[in-house]
């Protein structure tokens, strides 16, 4: 029998592309492959790029040649550009960096270890034409789900050649647009798509043009996906989209996810689902109501501001205003005082005045604010605000970033020194010997918020939910002290 051959998978980006490197090592795996860790050990190194904003390009294109340089090395002999950059540049890619032996886009995922061994044995696979995916499904949300020929990366079509016997630790496809699955690594935590795509037209974002338009997951497709999870050892499932609060409508339902999550959080073996990605205009009282007051869903809101000066957010082809999110805030703590809210905010946006600025300074000051994510405006290809007049200097642009992102940093510790003697519900991700054990609470995701730091660790294990005592801070970070009886807290 001749050796398996070996990939390696190299995720940039966000938590989508993680679930979307989980499709493909599963096809992977499903189809014989090897998967291995360290790209340096793989016949080929596939890495999944982010096209998001320059400095994420940067990072993909330095990876890809990172990993190229293994060839000289290891015993890599391909580099293999997968994700939102290859995606969105195609041919353009594989043009500027004749490195990468492919530049894969997402229709190829279906046939992924074809195209793997088409490169690894000295063939070409020609790079993409890249397209406006909006374009591929249907106008109406409500025809979308019968277009079953569109490749839709996170909950693709059932592959035609799934093997009857599948490898322990793969996930059966379990419907007409479920993925197989491998986790890659052993976290506690992992996220699962509930949508793809976007319909909003922010006139900064060019998500839309290279993931598509919207298109929900079946209720039925994400439980069971929850469910395998939960058999792998996941205590914390995250959903994820571009766009969590639009889930349902697609389906006839926009108010699906007020049910679904008493579902997930009904599964055994979860201890905790966190919602991501919410749109502050698309907020409704029944979805706050479920997301403070269902047991083991976490009261977090991963609001999507970017901004709140009227102008700029018209501008931004977006909605409301300083006191309009303010209430929104209010209506959440009014349900669940210690509920956790992040944002992230674009500064330097085209046209934006110093009177703006003091908007949004004035919103930031008064909406507490657990964690806060500050960008510079900067052009991106193919969107409406690349083509405004009104520029701001790059200066004035990187000024209002480093003034914007301090007062971020001091809310932020401010924030956290107001949960100093709360009790929380810790997920406990690393115990090590030399530095402890470190966890997340109800209102830290993982990688973007923060944690907390156990003051010992003992009796603590990874993928335990205990309750602490938050007794004081470093930053954003939560120092606090497992309560007595602690270790039996999880399940």
């Amino acid at each position: 029998m001749p050796e398996r051959r070996t990939v390696a998978l190299v995720t940039l980006g966000c938590a989508r592309n993680e679930v979307d490197s989980e499709e493909l090592a599963g096809r992977l795996e499903a189809d014989g492959w090897q998967l291995v860790e360290d790209a340096a050990a793989a016949d080929v190194a596939v890495v999944n790029t982010c096209g998001f904003v320059e400095a994420a390009k940067k990072d993909s294109v330095d990876a890809l040649l990172e990993a190229n340089d293994l060839k000289d090395h290891g015993q890599t002999q391909a580099v293999v550009a997968v994700g939102c950059m290859a995606e969105r540049y195609g041919k353009e890619l594989a043009e500027a960096l004749p490195e990468a032996d492919g530049v894969l886009g997402f229709d190829d995922y279906a046939d992924i270890s074809d195209r793997l061994q088409t490169i690894l044995s000295g063939g070409v696979h020609a790079a993409h034409t890249p397209r406006d995916r909006r374009k591929l499904l249907p106008i109406s949300p409500a025809e979308r789900q019968d277009a079953s020929d569109v490749a839709l990366p996170g909950h693709a079509q059932e592959p035609e050649n799934q093997p009857d016997d599948l490898p322990d630790g793969l996930a059966p496809a379990s419907g007409p647009r479920a993925p197989l699955r491998r986790r890659i690594g052993t976290a506690p935590v992992a996220s699962v798509k509930l949508a793809s795509g976007c319909d909003r037209r922010c006139s900064f974002c060019a998500i839309p043009s290279f993931r598509g338009s919207f298109i929900s997951r079946r209720p039925s497709d994400v439980l069971n996906e929850a469910r395998w999870l939960a058999e792998q050892g996941v205590s914390e499932i995250m959903l994820v989209s571009e766009n969590n609060t639009s889930y349902g409508k697609d389906l006839g339902d926009i108010r699906l996810l007020e049910t679904l999550l008493p579902e997930l959080a009904e599964i055994d073996g979860i201890e905790r689902v966190r919602v991501s990605y919410l749109q502050p205009a698309e907020m409704r009282p029944g979805l706050i109501d479920a997301l403070t007051s269902t047991p083991n869903v976490a009261p977090y809101f991963d609001l999507s501001f970017q901004h709140s000066a009227p102008g700029v957010l018209r501008a931004m082809r977006r909605f409301g205003d300083t006191d309009r999110f303010l209430d929104l805030l209010d209506q959440i703590r009014a349900k669940a005082p210690q509920a956790g809210v992040r944002s992230n905010f674009i500064v330097g946006f085209p046209g934006e005045s110093e009177d703006d600025v003091a908007e949004l300074e004035r919103f930031l000051t008064g909406a507490r604010l657990d964690a806060i994510g500050v960008f510079g405006y900067s052009d991106e290809d193919g969107t409406e605000a690349a083509t405004y007049e009104n520029k701001l200097d790059e200066d004035v642009v990187a000024e209002r970033l480093a003034r914007v992102s301090r007062l971020a940093e001091e809310l932020t510790a401010q924030r956290a020194d107001e949960r100093v003697g709360e009790t929380v519900r810790v997920l406990v991700e690393s115990v090590d010997g030399e530095d402890g054990a470190i966890g997340r609470a109800a209102h830290q995701a993982p990688e973007t918020d923060g944690q907390v730091v156990f003051t010992t660790s003992q009796g603590l294990t990874v993928g335990r939910m205990v309750e602490a005592k938050v007794v004081g801070t470093e930053g954003v970070d939560l120092v606090a002290e497992p309560l007595e009886g602690a270790e039996e807290a999880g399940r």
